[in-house]
This record gives structure tokens, sequence and C-alpha cells, in this order.
């Protein structure tokens, strides 16, 4: 699939069908995030690929019941990756605190991979950390950033409207049109 394709067509995916995610798929999506940018090259993120039944509800206990995504990842998705980060491995300027940032940039590329693969993605913040962690052993030192149901999609969901560039992009200084 084309680069911009990919980036146009990629949807937040709740709905699976029971196919099984091949081993081949699933190390091309991992290796897209292993090879994303991060701060001074640390790659301070981990993934935990979880496809235990027993796993995958725990972490869904962990979520909301009114979280979306909360079905897909404790049923339908046949893998759910966990993204942790390590902050002592990234760095931190002006309060800002980077490991978010390279998280999210793995997480991105490993999403974008997915869609190129034909399998759905989406990404989930809602949960509760501590659950997340004791279903899965996460050490103290790491935080968890993000989950995502990994999958083969049941369909395709519909494009959203999104902004157009002249309300995001200004030139020179806040403010001044493009």
């Amino acid at each position: 699939m084309e680069l911009y394709e990919v980036l146009k067509n990629r949807r937040s995916v709740r709905k699976y069908n029971n196919e099984d995610v091949g081993a081949d798929k699933l190390e091309k999506v991992l290796e897209a995030a292993r090879i994303a940018p991060s701060w001074s090259n640390q790659q301070c993120w981990t993934f935990i690929v979880v496809r235990d039944p027993e796993k995958k509800k725990k972490l869904a206990e962990s979520m909301p019941e009114n979280n979306p995504a909360r079905k897909a990842v404790g049923e339908t998705a046949p893998v759910v990756l966990v993204l942790c980060a390590d902050p002592a491995e990234s760095g931190k300027q002006d309060d800002k605190e980077y490991y978010l940032l390279d998280a999210g940039l793995a997480m991105q590329q490993l999403m974008l991979a997915a869609h190129a693969e034909g399998l759905g993605t989406c990404w989930v913040a809602w949960f509760d950390e501590d659950k997340a962690r004791e279903a899965c052993s996460v050490p103290e030192d790491q935080r968890i950033v993000g989950l995502t149901p990994l999958g083969v999609p049941e369909k395709q969901p519909s494009e959203k409207p999104r902004k157009d560039l002249k309300e995001i992009v200004y030139a020179e200084e806040w403010g001044n049109p493009l």
C-alpha cells in the first residue's frame, strides 16, 4: 500500500473478525515500531504481545465499562499490544517528558504498518494503569502508555471529518494564514 494511502485511510478499529494474526505480520508491525525515532535514539519503549484470553480479559477489566474499545481488547481482537515506556530512558526538558512522544511515535508507526498489512488497531489510553500493570506483570519503573487491539477488521470504519489545513497551519506566527 502506498504511504499516503496508508496515512489517509487508517482508522480506529474496534470490531474484529476471528482470523488470527500471523507471526509474519506481527513481526512486521513490531519491526515498524522498533525503527521509530526517539529522544537521543534511546528507544525507551517495550511492547507486550498478549494473546492469552485471560490476560486480555484482565486488560479489558482495567478499562471503564463504557470504553468503546473494551470488547475489542477483552474478546474480539486476537492480539492486544501493551505499550510500555521507561521515562528514565528518555529525555526531559522544560518539564516535557519525552518518553510519551517516543512511545507515541513507536505506536503510530506500528499502527500505520498494521493498516498496510490489512490489520486494524485502535489507540487505547483510557484504562487504569495499575490494573493493566498487574495483568501483565509490568515493573513499577515502566509506564503503560497505551494499548491497542490488533486483528483483521470486521469492516473498515468510515472516514471522520478532518479540519482544513487553513485551520491548523499558520505562516511565521500564530494566527497568520499560510
